[in-house]
Parts: structure tokens; C-alpha cells; sequence
């Protein structure tokens, strides 16, 4: 049984953790940054004038923010990538009250301003080596000889140093202390317990990803994979299985988020594409199998604080792929919506560990749409094995006789085992 403050803790994690988030969360975590270190040096320029543009921004990142910010799409640019734009937009109209929303009010004015500043060496980045976080972004921003700095660490809205930060009150998502550690169990019992009118809220994952889906389909994004699955091609090959549509409609939302669509994703832990992967195999999986709302709730919030209890242990940012956790969460909630029990779910995450475990990250880009689809067409697979109580055991690889211990295998290999990977990773990205 869970206790009410256990279950307290995983409510207030889920309200925490999925979050509405516009573009791709790195590069938007540094527009963040720089968009407040802006807004504190305005105040000490001239607290009631215009906001002042830095004649110089320095930058230190850590690789794994360096890594994917280099070739995602920047909402509201008609197509730009990576860090200078989204840089200059987060200095000259960025909001930090909007947190991973910073340039939701970006307009074409501002946009062309932007275009002209990264233009004229203004922007300096470089990688952080002295902090070993695998999440850190630091901003130094000058004009008018003042200067004002702000720093983001352990969690994409976590400010470390800058004073009064309206965005900066979310808890870095590997911080957490021992009362809030999960496991599995409580995860289930949480999400099949809960009263509805408590966790009814993740219904907005459900409304913003089916939104980016819809989007997704209608314009050509990226590598249009969702698109390519639902043409006469795609149809052709794949048929018209509710496998097809989970992979088909996920896709699509990632295709428009990764490509730079001003639009809205719930995101979980930190990330867009793990809301996306985390949302829409279990929506559109509801929807075929004729579930109720209230299965719908249970199974979107099994699926997300699954998520979370493993990044907990993995951390932000990784060597490992964040669709290897979302879709283990998605996994659990396709299990638990063809009438899974705990053990049956307990089977699905093992069966994914054995199937994903080593899918690197190399960074945000238009092909994560790739990386998802293979992660949620291995949900749907691990569940239908799980159903059946058929599951990888602890004979084979890393798995483990216990659900748990299985789960901090893979994230100590994605934290500790891949860190040579990581960096191997961002050194041939960097030098193509």
C-alpha cells in the first residue's frame, strides 16, 4: 500500500515532469538561459527601460546540450537549425517566465533581428569541461559595461544562480532523494489506484501530442516518416494494423516537432520526444482496442511516471537514447490497456531492457522519428509477448529475476557504461 505521502510525492512529479514544451528542450533550455541572464542585465542597465540585447554572449555547454542542439529544427524560423539562432531569438525577444516555451511569442520582427545578429559575432560557445553534469548550460551576457550571468543545471528550467527566476523552480530531474525513489510497484499501484479526478490532468498529453501529429501529417517535416507510413506506400506495405497507425501517428508528431513546428508538445523528464513516445502509442492503442476514458488515464499516467521512475536513475541527459525509456513506458501502458496485471507488466519491461538497451544518442535531429518508431514498435511487441507471459529471463543478458534491479542495469549502462560512447559520439559530430 502507498502511503499519502508517497502518493503526494508521485503526483507532484508528474505535474513537475510533464510539461508543455515548444522545439526541442536543449536548445530551448539554452534560449531559456540566455533569455533570463538578458532580462537580469536590462535590469541593471535600466529596470524600467526596453529590454537591452547583449553586445556579447558567452556560452559553456556541456556535451550532451552541445550535442543535441546541433541539428534540430528552431520553432518559428521557417526552418533554421541549431544553436546561434536559437540563441540570438532567446536574447532579443525570449521570455523566461514561459520556461521551455521561451520563444513562443517570437515574431517575424524579432526573427529577422535575430537572422542579422548572428551575423555579427556576437555569439561565443564553447564546451564546458570543468563541470561534470551531464546537463549544464552557462550564460554571460554584456552591454553598456555590465553584465549579468545565469546558469541551468541538472534539469532543462533548473537555475542554479540566477536570483528570482520565475522558470527556475523545477527540481533537477536527477536530484531527487531517497524518500522519492520509485519502484516499479509503486508506480502500478499509484497509477491503478489514483482517483481519476487526481491524475485526469495527463488527458493534456493526450490533446497537445495528438496536435502535433495532426500537424505532422498535414505539412512535410523532416524525413516525413508518418506521412511516408500513411501513403499508398506505406499502407501497402504496413496494411492498416493498429501497429501501423501507434507507429504511424507517433511519428508524425515527432517529424513536426524535431523539423522546428511552432506548436506545443507535452514533454516528460525533460524531453519532447519521450512525451511524444510516451503519449501516443497508448492513445491511438486506446482508441483501436475501444478502451474507456478512465483505462485511457490509468495507462497515460502508468506510462509516463514509468518513464520518470527510470530516468531517475539514468539522468537528464545520456549516451542512451530517451526512446528506449519512453517507449518502456508506452510499452507498460499498451500492456495494462489489454488487461495486463502487474506481473504481465513487469514482463514487458524486461522484454524491452533485452531488445533496446545500447540505441545511442547521437543527438536531436529530424531522424529521432526513426529511433521512436523502432522504440514503439518494440512496445507493441513487448507487450503482446507480455500478455501471453512470455518475457525475457534473467538467464539471457542483462535482465534480472527482479523488475527493478533489470531497470538499473540498463541505466547503469546508459549513465556510467556509455560515457566513453557519449563522448566518442560528439567528437565524430564535431569533426564531420
Amino acid at each position: 500500500m502507498l502511503t499519502p505521502e508517497e502518493r503526494e510525492m508521485m503526483l507532484a512529479l508528474l505535474h513537475r515532469e510533464v510539461v508543455p514544451a515548444i522545439g526541442c528542450t536543449e536548445p530551448m533550455a539554452v534560449a531559456l538561459c540566455v533569455a533570463r541572464a538578458t532580462e537580469l542585465l536590462s535590469a541593471k542597465i535600466d529596470a524600467a527601460g526596453p529590454r537591452v540585447v547583449p553586445q556579447r554572449i558567452e556560452l559553456r555547454l556541456s556535451a550532451n546540450i552541445l550535442k543535441n542542439a546541433m541539428g534540430v529544427g528552431i520553432p518559428g524560423t521557417g526552418g533554421m537549425i541549431g544553436l546561434p539562432i536559437a540563441v540570438a531569438l532567446g536574447a532579443i525577444a525570449g521570455k523566461s517566465c514561459l520556461g521551455l516555451e521561451v520563444l513562443r511569442d517570437c515574431n517575424d520582427e524579432a526573427l529577422d533581428a535575430a537572422k542579422q545578429y548572428i551575423t555579427e559575432d556576437h555569439i561565443h560557445i564553447r564546451l564546458e569541461t570543468d563541470d561534470p553534469d551531464k546537463l549544464y548550460i552557462h550564460a554571460r551576457v554584456c552591454a553598456q559595461d555590465r553584465e549579468a550571468e545565469a546558469t541551468i543545471k541538472g534539469g532543462h528550467t533548473h537555475f542554479v544562480d540566477a536570483h528570482d527566476s520565475a522558470a527556475g523552480d523545477t527540481q533537477a530531474c536527477d536530484t531527487y532523494d531517497e524518500r522519492q525513489r520509485l519502484t516499479l510497484r509503486k508506480v502500478y499501484d499509484f497509477a491503478t489506484t489514483m482517483p481519476t479526478t487526481d491524475i485526469d490532468f495527463i488527458l493534456e498529453a493526450k490533446r497537445l501530442n495528438e496536435a502535433a501529429a495532426e500537424e505532422g501529417l498535414r505539412e512535410n517535416y523532416g524525413h516525413q516518416l508518418g506521412k511516408t507510413m500513411c501513403s499508398p506506400l506505406g499502407r501497402g506495405i504496413m496494411g492498416d494494423s493498429i501497429f501501423a497507425k501507434v507507429l504511424s501517428v507517433t511519428s508524425c508528431a515527432c517529424d513536426a516537432r524535431m523539423a522546428g513546428a511552432m506548436i506545443p508538445v507535452m514533454s516528460n523528464s525533460g524531453s519532447g520526444n519521450q512525451g511524444i513516445c510516451a503519449t501516443m502509442p497508448v492513445v491511438v492503442f486506446a482508441r483501436e482496442n475501444h478502451n474507456t476514458e478512465e483505462e485511457l488515464i490509468r495507462a497515460l499516467t502508468l506510462s509516463h511516471l514509468t518513464a520518470i521512475y527510470i530516468k531517475q536513475s539514468l539522468g537528464c541527459l545520456s549516451a542512451l537514447c530517451g526512446c528506449v525509456v519512453a517507449s518502456t513506458g508506452s510499452s507498460v501502458g499498451i500492456t495494462y490497456l489489454m488487461g495486463g496485471n502487474y506481473e504481465q507488466i513487469a514482463h514487458s519491461v524486461k522484454n524491452m531492457i533485452a531488445n533496446l538497451t545500447g540505441m545511442i544518442c547521437d543527438g536531436a535531429k529530424p531522424s529521432c522519428a526513426l529511433k521512436l518508431t523502432t522504440g514503439v514498435g518494440t512496445a507493441v511487441m513487448s507487450a503482446m509477448l507480455a500478455i501471453q507471459h512470455k518475457y525475457v529471463t534473467s538467464a539471457e543478458g542483462i535482465i534480472d529475476d527482479d523488475v527493478d534491479r533489470s531497470i538499473h542495469n540498463l541505466t547503469s549502462i546508459g549513465s556510467r557504461g556509455m560515457d566513453e560512447t557519449d563522448r566518442f559520439v560528439l567528437d565524430i559530430m564535431t569533426h564531420k
